[in-house]
């Protein structure tokens, strides 16, 4: 397989995005409704969203994805970019897409003047030896409070 091309999604790309977001979240036991999926998609596609959307792509087919939201935050002056979501294809796993869609947002991340560049993932998370490359994990832990 050629190298990926990453580049920001396009209107053109929903069905791919569609397609790896029901993966994405079929490997995460997610049950993400429809409603939801489209509020996303719309927001992706939205100039004046903090959130964004970035694909690889191989020969016209969109292979994997990275679902971003650039911050502001209290621990720095810079904007910093949470990898909210990152999924490649089963079938393209292995072949650079995730490490490419990384390094895009860590290039992003020095021309756009991020103070950082983060993400979370399953501890058994077999992309964490791609991840470890990047940063070890910091050894913080998630609480997660939802509304009753």
């Amino acid at each position: 397989m050629t190298a990926p091309t990453i580049r920001s999604a396009l209107p053109a790309d929903e069905h791919a995005w569609r397609r790896l977001w029901r993966g994405y979240c079929d490997f995460y036991g997610a049950s993400v409704s429809d409603t939801v999926s489209n509020r996303t998609w719309t927001r992706i596609l939205d100039p004046d969203s903090a959130i964004m959307c970035i694909v690889a792509e191989v020969d016209g087919q969109v292979y994997g994805f990275a679902n971003c939201v650039v911050h502001e935050n209290t621990w720095e002056t810079q904007a910093v970019c949470y990898l909210e979501d990152l999924f490649v294809e089963p079938s393209a796993r292995g072949h650079g897409m995730g490490r490419a869609l990384i390094e895009w947002l860590r290039n992003s991340m020095r021309a756009e003047g991020w103070a950082r560049l983060y993400w979370m993932t399953h501890g058994n998370n077999q992309a964490r030896r791609l991840y470890d490359e990047f940063s070890l994990a910091d050894g913080f832990v998630r609480y997660v409070v939802k509304q009753a």
